[in-house]
């Protein structure tokens, strides 16, 4: 990781890796790859990104738009009406990170398939290596 960032083995303290892993493993996580690129259009409100993010339960959303909002990355603007609406939308920070992801689901999807075809052929050497001990 250092070579890709410029860096040489040895030269990044302890507390950097640590800060940059944190980072990371937000903007990596699945849900917020998926909330940032719904968000990148537009203020959603919080039942619209439940219906258009697959799979995404409630606590899961709440959580992941509570995390991106603590980073910078998505402003939470609540409205006094009844029922109460709460809308998101991404931050000046937060739309700086979507043409990177849309660089990463671009390589994501054109390597997909090949991905798929290593993982198949990994699985398939395990399961036979797992039959010749039996």
């Amino acid at each position: 990781m250092a070579a890709v960032l410029g860096e040489t083995r040895g030269d990044v303290p302890a507390q950097e890796c640590r800060a940059l892993g944190n980072v990371i493993s937000r903007i990596g996580d699945k849900w917020t790859v998926m909330v940032v690129g719904h968000l990148s259009t537009g203020s959603l409100r919080f039942n619209d990104l439940m219906r258009v993010i697959p799979g995404i339960s409630h606590r899961m959303l709440t959580i992941t738009l509570r995390g991106l909002e603590r980073d910078g990355l998505v402003n939470r603007t609540a409205f006094a009406t009844t029922p109460p609406r709460v809308d998101y939308e991404l931050t000046e920070l937060g739309q700086s990170l979507t043409v990177p992801l849309s660089i990463l689901a671009g390589w994501a999807s054109a390597k997909r398939t090949i991905i798929e075809d290593a993982q198949q052929r990994f699985d398939q050497g395990r399961d036979a290596a797992a039959d010749g001990r039996s």
